[in-house]
């Protein structure tokens, strides 16, 4: 017995600390999202309350979540999210108040969405910009906070006028109407003003800029954008896609 005891006291000293097992997940995070999840669940299975473990959790199910878009891997895609937004809501339930833990929740239903009806998806919607809007108000220089609130504005903005007035007046989008293509570029603008070594930032400005017909400041970012080392697993694919968009706008006026 004492024996047995002492083995459990040893593996308890010897197992890793939740400092260094959060700075390893925060390390792994952007380009091994399945390895940092690791790190942060087996926090999270020590201490469920533990908020930044919860939202970066959240984070890295919806990388992991993300790029699975084919028909045949929609289980698994939705599999994946619903655990992101479970951790997601607990980090805001835990932190009301945290740019971080808003910012994921939104982030996360982004993806959740893609899965849900038209009704559900414009309350998803509102949702994402009061998120968007509270992360900002609590952290004005969260970049990504900036973006999410941008990439709403763009969706909202490249709906039909009748969508846009059937979800404003039948489904519960009000906050439709606030949507506005200066409002796009002004949140994309300051993203990228605060990390302009992000690929997404300057990718999504320049699709901005496409619908806004500014052809010469689209091609400027996305020159940018191809000089920028990856940062993060996805940026090899938006890398690409900035690539076919620069070729399909290169033969359009200024």
């Amino acid at each position: 017995m004492i024996t047995y005891v002492l083995a459990i006291i040893l593996a308890a000293a010897q197992a890793p600390g939740r400092d260094s097992l959060m700075a390893e997940g925060t390390r792994l995070t952007a380009r091994e999202p399945a390895a940092a999840l690791v790190r942060f669940e087996t926090l999270l299975a020590r201490d469920s309350a533990d908020a930044v473990a919860n939202w970066r959790a959240a984070v890295a199910l919806n990388d992991l979540a993300q790029p699975l878009t084919a028909r045949a891997e929609r289980i698994r895609r939705d599999s994946l999210s619903a655990r992101a937004e479970r951790y997601a809501r607990r980090a805001v339930r835990l932190t009301p108040n945290d740019a971080r833990a808003l910012f994921s929740l939104g982030l996360v239903l982004g993806n959740v969405a893609l899965s849900r009806g038209v009704r559900e998806r414009v309350r998803m919607a509102t949702e994402i910009r009061d998120l968007a809007v509270q992360a900002i108000a609590a952290d004005s220089t969260h970049d990504g906070a900036h973006h999410l609130l941008g990439r709403w504005n763009y969706e909202v903005m490249r709906l039909s006028g009748v969508s846009r007035f059937i979800a404003r007046s039948f489904l519960g989008g009000g906050a439709f109407g606030k949507a506005s293509w200066e409002e796009a570029q002004r949140e994309m603008e300051r993203a990228v003003e605060i990390d302009p070594t992000r690929i997404y930032h300057r990718l999504d400005l320049a699709r901005v800029y496409v619908e806004r017909k500014e052809i010469d400041a689209a091609r400027k970012e996305l020159r940018k954008l191809a000089e920028l080392p990856d940062k993060t697993a996805a940026d090899p694919s938006y890398r690409r896609q900035a690539a076919e968009l620069l070729a399909r706008i290169d033969g359009q006026e200024p």
